[in-house]
């Protein structure tokens, strides 16, 4: 799994988001602010780490890093084990929303 700090700016202040990817899936979740939730959305991280634009906006970070973001960017929601994440990834895949 790689796990990776979205900035609002190339300044990187303070986390705007965190994306969870796994390349070899081809999956990957991030926390919608909307939904207030975790969602399966990789096509949405895919375009956002392949644009030119966006380098200085995101930082590849550990586990150990992801789960003190995500509590930050979550307003208190923890970052799923990798278990929970790789359940998403499974629902995502089969069509199960």
């Amino acid at each position: 799994m790689s796990y990776y700090v979205i900035y609002r700016t190339d300044e990187q202040g303070e986390p705007a988001g965190l994306f969870v990817m796994d390349a070899g899936l081809g999956q990957a979740i991030l926390w919608d602010h909307r939904a207030r939730a975790w969602a399966c959305d990789p096509g949405l991280v895919v375009r956002f780490l392949d644009d030119y634009r966006n380098v200085d906006r995101y930082k590849n970070v550990g586990r150990a890093a992801a789960e003190a973001v995500a509590e930050a960017v979550t307003g208190g929601e923890k970052l799923p084990d990798e278990r929970s994440i790789r359940a998403m990834f499974k629902a995502d895949s089969s069509g199960d929303r």
